[in-house]
């Protein structure tokens, strides 16, 4: 069997020039990359004492609800500011040219919880940082967090010091 790191599509000069893209999709499309994806998450979580898994939209569901089906735990969304149908709680957070607003359900991590974050990749950190900051608003304790990709030259672990961070694949550059 291929190593994750084989299944990964490169693509590069996208979005611009000089920008090398890691295509998560073509780990999605076949069975062996998807399945030494989420084996790969799950045995990051080894030994990871943890009531609830929490993921971004959207890779971070794509990959996070696999996990959270495997060890029998709940799943809880974040997503795009207004998609939620319930009361909810935001973060705003800075992108590479802007600013974003994600949302969680307040009622979605219980006082005391011990929660897992995971996505499909780490780049600058702010989601996570924004996804951090609401769970402890609500009481819960980020306890680990995992990646399918890491692109370690845009130092994205900087943002996220102090947490238990692992990432399957990390990619030195940007």
């Amino acid at each position: 069997m291929k190593k994750l790191e084989e299944y990964v599509r490169s693509i590069p000069d996208f979005p611009e020039p000089g920008i090398i893209f890691r295509d998560v999709t073509s780990i999605l499309q076949d069975a062996d990359g998807l399945h030494l994806a989420i084996e790969g998450l799950l045995g990051q979580l080894e030994g990871v004492e943890y009531d609830v898994v929490v993921g971004p939209e959207s890779r971070g569901f794509i990959f996070g609800v696999p996990v959270a089906y495997e060890a029998h735990k709940g799943f809880v969304p974040v997503r795009k500011k207004g998609k939620l149908p319930c009361e909810t709680i935001s973060e705003e957070y800075d992108l590479e040219y802007g600013s974003a607003v994600i949302e969680m359900h307040k009622d979605a991590i219980q006082p005391g919880q011990k929660v897992v974050v995971v996505d499909d990749l780490i780049a600058t950190g702010g989601t996570i940082e924004a996804i951090i900051k609401m769970v402890e608003q609500l009481g819960g304790e980020v306890v680990k967090i995992c990646f399918v990709m890491e692109l370690a030259g845009l130092k994205g672990r900087e943002k996220l010091a102090g947490y238990s961070v692992e990432s399957l694949i990390t990619y030195e550059g940007n």
